[in-house]
């Protein structure tokens, strides 16, 4: 049988390429000097792209379509202007144009992004980010790599942890908005938002129906985002009005009872087009694999762009998200003994969640941002943008200890799990300005982009906020204790437990033996941690100036910051304190454009971070809570990036690539205490090297691909405990290989309007982040789609399955009691039609 299905698709295969059209369209192109054009892009469009081809060497290509019709010719390459035609093509013959002649692309980049990218595939050649300018990625002296929506709708990423997996150097850690970089974990929380810091989703990740891109910008960009992560920045680039009409409906279904829909609208408002508009929504109710936790979203995000002459530009946008979850602490094993039990064959199924069916996750955010581009003469113009945030967090449910119980003489009892429950309040309140000039000037030969700017950074965490907690043991006076002490044996209350005593818990153990998720009553816990999240004000205040000088092949960017913040705890309070920090951040870069494909670069820039409420570990630590002096005891997290590396544009523009050596220090790292991971401990440092290959884009007119390779070695160099110099760091894979390509039959083929897509992701083995007991195992998991659009239909269909070979494989871990396992098999129908 298996011999029969190969033949079958073999024959299949050979029919495909021995199918012959019956209309063929041949012509040849130049650039405006007389030259042949090899690489440039040719597409014979209807309502879609009906067939596509690359010009060879000596600039010529050919075209075969099957049925007869009225066609739209377009040609694209890189560094000239996009050339269109219609094409009747009535008759079923060869029809051989005349030379087609490309002129060069004198048209700057936007230098705000108000309005839409227009392109529609896996690339997106240029960053407005990275430098707060529009600067083409392969001129820009860091390694930068975007996720575009087309890849992210391929892949059906619905979450950013799913959009940016195919970055090289990204791992995410667990279930949540977190990730490691370069070997290197995030230490600040939240996402970077269209170039402007915020405060949201890390136990629910946010969703992409709103995203435009997913930019990574690798090493510490202190100086383009202020208090950005050493490792890399996760920036959102959300979806802006387009010029011409384009509507988007998308309908999913599939595994853990998935329901989902979308809808993209945009286009112009007036006749002039001068008002643009962009509707984005997004809605799901889901569950998943894990017991107990449900993942439902609703997004509404409309923006407008009022752009009344080539001097000015608006652009006001909106984002309202409301996510209801749960917080998965993970998944729990027995029978571990620290240093002999791997996780190959653990006891507990991959499903198991310690929560109660009350438990609930609520997440609720407002954005909105109004920026403007203003051209005052025709060498100054002014960027503004002002975003403001508001977000709230309701949080009900039992956790893990991040330990296993004990008996009465204080041995562990490791198929029982200490158990607390608590509930958390809080609002944030969130202010970002950014403002600044650019100036285009010229000395001689050489060409100068000046920019100089101020932004400010307000995190305001409102009074009113808190948590409440049940944890410990019970004592016979009717009172509750946080710690058992055998020796004051007589003072506790016991229980039995499959004939084993143990003292009495507030909260009762979890029995991985005989697991049970029902309705807790809560009101029989006695609350002995109850505490007001303090109030608490964090600003930045920071002005920037950037050179970016232009001689002949070589560019140099050079950039500097003064950062001032001021962190005040108990705000408004009788009790109020602060503290201070300053800083100068640095960053100097050079690119040198080999030739038409290629720059190489150099960099070496600095990042900062205060240890403050947005540090992740900070804010719901009981060393923060219990002492408001607890941020200012620690000194700001320090970095540096040493980088070399090269970028290509190859096959005019259809291909991207970049490599990348570096070198990341980064300098008084909090971790949390061995002895308690609710206090935190300041560690010396860090050094992070590595290796990085990324790839995108067509590598045929029908085959699309994105892939990356990573190499890292990450190892402590100081650390109170002498042992661990010299050791790897946690969370940090040495190798990480990532592909996806998604490959269309030609319409000349009896598949004609079937695509398949194929996904493979590797991680190598790593080390927890709160234990050195074990190691998560290496895995590589693969994924598959086929796509189906009928001919000359609006409509795809497409089903994605995800680990196809239904592998046992983890993302990370804490300890033992807390594993954050891959979801098994899965698949998801989605539909979607334009218009």
């Amino acid at each position: 049988m298996k011999f029969k299905n190969l033949l079958f698709i073999g024959s299949l295969l050979l029919i495909s390429a021995s199918s012959y059209a019956q209309i063929q369209v041949k012509g040849r192109v130049f650039n405006s000097e007389g030259s042949a054009l090899p690489g440039v892009t040719v597409s014979l469009y209807q309502e879609q792209v009906v067939e596509g081809a690359i010009t060879d060497r000596d600039g010529q290509f050919e075209i075969a379509v099957d049925g007869t019709g009225n066609y739209q010719l377009e040609l694209r390459s890189v560094g000239f202007q996009t050339y269109t035609r219609q094409l009747s093509l009535l008759e079923k013959k060869v029809y051989k144009l005349d030379d087609i002649k490309l002129q060069d692309d004198k048209v700057e980049l936007q230098m705000v992004e108000i309005i839409g990218r227009q392109q529609k595939d896996y690339n997106s050649d240029y960053s407005f980010s990275a430098t707060k300018t529009g600067i083409k990625n392969k001129e820009l002296p860091q390694a930068l790599i975007a996720v575009t929506k087309e890849l992210i709708a391929d892949r059906q990423a619905f979450q950013v942890t799913d959009a940016v997996k195919t970055v090289s150097g990204v791992s995410n850690l667990s279930f949540y908005n977190h990730f490691n970089i370069r070997g290197i974990t995030q230490n600040e929380s939240g996402q970077i938002l269209n170039g402007m810091r915020t405060r949201q989703f890390y136990f629910i990740q946010p969703i992409t129906s709103n995203i435009e891109r997913v930019e990574v910008l690798k090493g510490p960009a202190s100086v383009t985002f202020s208090s950005a992560d050493p490792g890399g920045s996760i920036n959102l680039v959300t979806k802006k009005p387009l010029k011409e009409d384009r509507k988007e409906i998308s309908l999913s279904m599939g595994s853990f009872s998935t329901l989902r829909g979308t809808l993209d609208f945009t286009g112009p408002i007036d006749k002039e087009g001068k008002l643009l508009y962009r509707l984005n929504a997004g809605v799901q109710k889901a569950n998943s694999f894990r017991d107990l936790v449900q993942n439902n979203v609703v997004l509404a995000s409309p923006s407008f762009s009022y752009i009344p002459d080539e001097t000015t530009a608006v652009n006001v946008e909106l984002i309202y998200s409301n996510a209801l979850g749960n917080v998965d602490r993970g998944q729990p094993i027995f029978g571990a003994v620290p240093g002999e039990t791997g996780l190959n064959n653990v006891q507990t199924p991959i499903s198991l969640n310690l929560g109660a069916t009350n438990d609930y996750y609520q997440s609720e955010q407002w954005v909105m941002t109004t920026s403007l581009f203003k051209k005052l003469a025709d060498n100054i113009s002014f960027n503004g943008a002002y975003m403001k945030q508001t977000w709230s967090e309701n949080l009900q449910e039992h956790r893990t200890e991040n330990r296993f119980a004990i008996d009465s003489a204080g041995n562990p009892v490791d198929n029982l799990i200490q158990m607390r429950y608590a509930e958390r309040q809080q609002f944030w309140n969130i202010d970002n300005i950014n403002a600044y000039f650019n100036f285009d000037l010229k000395t001689g030969n050489i060409n100068h982009k000046l920019l100089a700017g101020y932004d400010l950074h307000s995190w305001n965490v409102s009074n009113g906020g808190g948590q409440n907690s049940a944890r410990g043991y019970r004592l016979a006076d009717g009172s509750v204790t946080r710690t058992y002490d055998p020796a004051q044996g007589s003072k506790f209350l016991y229980t039995e437990i499959d004939g084993v005593k143990l003292p009495q818990p507030n909260v009762d153990y979890f029995n991985l033996t005989n697991p049970s998720n029902t309705i807790k009553n809560v009101q029989n816990y006695t609350m002995n941690s109850v505490f007001e999240i303090p109030s608490n004000l964090s600003v930045t205040h920071g002005a920037y100036i950037q050179e970016q000088l232009n001689f002949g092949k070589l560019t140099a960017l050079l950039s500097a910051r003064y950062e001032w913040f001021n962190d005040f705890t108990n705000y408004g309070k009788t009790n109020q304190q602060s503290f201070s920090n300053q800083s100068f951040i640095p960053r100097v870069g050079l690119s040198y454009e080999l030739n038409r494909n290629i720059n190489i670069y150099v960099t070496y820039l600095e990042g900062f971070q205060p240890q403050s409420n947005t540090v992740e570990l900070m804010p719901n630590t009981e060393s923060y809570i219990w002492n408001p002096n607890s941020a200012a005891q620690f000194d700001p997290l320090l970095s540096d990036l040493k980088e070399i590396g090269a970028k290509g544009v190859f096959f005019g523009g259809d291909i991207t690539t970049s490599v990348a050596i570096y070198e990341i220090n980064q300098n008084n790292i909090l971790v949390p205490s061995k002895e308690d991971p609710d206090f935190l401990v300041q560690r010396g440092s860090d050094r992070s090297r590595g290796f990085e290959w990324d790839i995108s884009g067509y590598a045929l007119p029908n085959l699309q691909i994105n892939a990356s390779y990573s190499f890292i070695e990450a190892i402590i160099m100081d650390d109170d405990n002498e042992a661990l110099i010299g050791e790897r760091k946690e969370n940090t894979p040495r190798h990480n290989v990532n592909l996806w390509a998604r490959y269309d039959f030609r319409f000349t083929s009896v598949l004609k309007g079937l695509g398949i897509g194929f996904g493979m992701q590797h991680r190598g083995e790593r080390i927890p982040w709160q234990t050195r007991d074990f190691m998560i195992p290496a895995f590589t998991v693969f994924d598959a789609a086929i796509y189906y659009k009928p001919i000359n239909s609006n409509m795809q269909l497409m089903v994605k399955m995800n680990n196809i070979l239904n592998k046992t494989y983890w993302l990370g871990a804490i300890n033992y009691t807390r594993l954050f396992p891959g979801a098994p098999r899965n698949s998801l129908l989605t539909i979607t039609y334009k218009f």
